[in-house]
């Protein structure tokens, strides 16, 4: 043995080889297709990355995974080398994302499956969204073409509406941590907004893979504020959209749910003029015709109740005409009074008395003989 050979305890050398890797290999990013995935105590997570010649151990939590995996995926993982003095070399995950338009959807599918078991993607669980709202929550790049086409659509059909953008990644290993931090920043907001919008332009399946994590998914199911959600093209879908109150297809469709169309509106408006002008019409019309048959009838039953007061006036005349003592006297009857009482029977009177006989011409005094 040379003099000038460096002699390592093995304590040593996995401290010297892990500050070696450390300097030269800080973080790796590996391509590789998933094997022995396994989950210990619902929270670390153990599995291996193998192509036709190598593989390579890696372990971490549960925290890093994107949903549900599964053996054959094909995934990229970031994550820190280190040689454990125990359990022998492996990779520290950081993030871990599934690459390849067939394990995308595969891995979408798996963690779709294992939502719409919970109940997260329920029908009973989506808000109606405030329309229009006054004050309005968006979650996209500021740069992109989905931002400018979502507020051009917004400013021409509606305008006045207080848009809050939050300008974040909308792919990449950063974008669904900006996200998420993004939805928990207007709902924790002091001055509310009335709805969150989420979206972007169209891409591949690993641009769009952002919006099927399982942690962004969750993150929309659990806000308290509505959201829409419009990810990429018409036939793209993410689970985003699928836990969101209400899903767009594209991001100016967006914008089209939101609010309304002025113009539409104010046509509306001419319409709905015109309709009460003219059911004001017909209603004065229709009032008018009800006032004048009302009078008519009015004056017909006043004539009615007047003539009948009149026949009833001379009925009650005749009476008292026929009731009238003037009369019998014209007929050649008298009215016989003795100190102003009338005599009725000859029996009242005796010879000497004085009586008072009223004529219908006059009043004569006779004494009884």
């Amino acid at each position: 043995m040379g003099s000038s050979e460096l002699v390592l305890s093995v304590t040593d050398f996995v401290a010297v080889f892990n500050q070696t890797l450390e300097y030269a290999y800080p973080a790796v990013t590996v391509v590789g297709e998933l094997a022995n995935f396994r989950i210990s105590k619902n929270r670390w997570v153990y599995f291996d990355l193998k192509d036709e010649n190598a593989s390579v151990k890696f372990f971490g939590t549960v925290y890093q995974l994107p949903g549900p995996l599964e053996d054959g995926l094909m995934v990229q993982v970031s994550g820190v080398p280190r040689l454990h003095p125990l359990y022998g070399f492996s990779i520290t995950v950081q993030n871990i994302q599934p690459v390849g338009e067939g394990s995308l959807k595969r891995a979408a599918a798996l963690l779709q499956t294992k939502l719409e078991a919970e109940g997260l993607f329920d029908d009973s669980r989506k808000r109606p969204v405030p329309y229009p709202p006054k004050r309005l929550g968006l979650i996209t790049s500021g740069e992109s073409a989905a931002y400018h086409d979502f507020v051009k659509i917004m400013q021409e059909r509606w305008g006045g509406v207080d848009i809050q953008l939050a300008d974040v990644q909308v792919q990449g290993e950063v974008a669904p941590g900006q996200v998420i931090a993004a939805l928990n920043y207007f709902n924790m907001h002091e001055e509310p907004v009335d709805a969150i919008v989420i979206t972007r332009g169209g891409g591949s399946a690993e641009d769009l893979a952002a919006f099927s994590t399982e942690q962004v998914t969750r993150a929309v199911a659990a806000s308290r504020i509505p959201t829409i959600v419009a990810i990429g093209h018409e036939v793209d879908l993410s689970l985003a959209e699928l836990a969101a109150d209400q899903r767009a297809s594209t991001p100016s469709n967006a914008a089209q749910l939101l609010v309304p169309d002025k113009q539409h509106v104010v046509k509306q408006l001419h319409a709905t003029r015109t309709s009460l002008g003219t059911a004001l019409q017909r209603s004065v019309s229709k009032g008018q015709t009800s006032v004048r048959m009302a009078a008519q009838s009015l004056s017909e039953a006043v004539k009615h109740y007047l003539a009948t007061l009149q026949r009833d006036l001379a009925l009650r005349q005749q009476i008292l005409a026929a009731l009238n003592p003037a009369m019998a006297l014209n007929r050649g009857y008298a009215i016989v009074l003795q100190n102003g009482k009338s005599v009725r029977s000859v029996k009242q009177l005796k010879t000497g008395d004085t009586i008072d006989i009223t004529l219908h011409d006059g009043t004569v005094r006779a004494e009884i003989t």
